[in-house]
């Protein structure tokens, strides 16, 4: 199943970059600074524990994926044999752990690259998510965002979950 969606994601940005190029510079260095600030909200939203900013950040029926790498996937089976590598989730379910935890959470962004035509747009970055102060996982984050009247709205997400307590 991975293999289809990697393909899916790879071929949804394939005329987003050919298109690119025919957008005036300063369009895109503007649509670039627009994605940009949406990338500094979703932190600050994790940050400050924020469900109601965090859901009005992500387009309603929009797509959610999480995906543990192998080792992760071998340490969770241990403990429930019936958990698959490639989850499903939304952005409510973590907007309402957003709003519920009563952990200190964040999440930093490493390598964050943007490319936008001014109207679609990716995000990839290297992620770690932190909670009490202690690293619970990294990985790769990739969002698929869309321009709307009121802002840039994240419509997909799909992110790789390596564990760092396997324990």
């Amino acid at each position: 199943m991975m293999p289809a969606l990697s393909a899916l994601v790879f071929s949804m940005s394939i005329p987003m970059f050919l298109h690119a190029a025919e957008v005036p510079a300063d369009a895109r260095a503007s649509a670039h600074a627009e994605v940009q600030h949406l990338v500094e909200s979703f932190k600050h939203a994790v940050l400050t524990k924020d469900g109601d900013a965090m859901r009005g950040m992500f387009l309603p029926g929009g797509s959610w994926f999480r995906v543990l790498d192998r080792t992760s996937l071998n340490a969770v089976r241990a403990k429930k044999p019936e958990s698959k590598q490639l989850n499903p989730g939304t952005y409510e379910d973590f907007a309402k752990f957003l709003g519920t935890s009563p952990a200190t959470l964040e999440e930093t962004f490493d390598n964050v690259r943007i490319e936008t035509d001014g109207t679609v747009g990716t995000v990839w970055f290297d992620y770690r998510f932190i909670k009490d102060g202690k690293q619970s996982n990294h990985g790769v984050e990739t969002w698929q965002v869309v321009r709307e009247s009121d802002g840039w709205k994240i419509s997909a997400m799909l992110y790789s979950v390596i564990l760092d307590d396997l324990g």
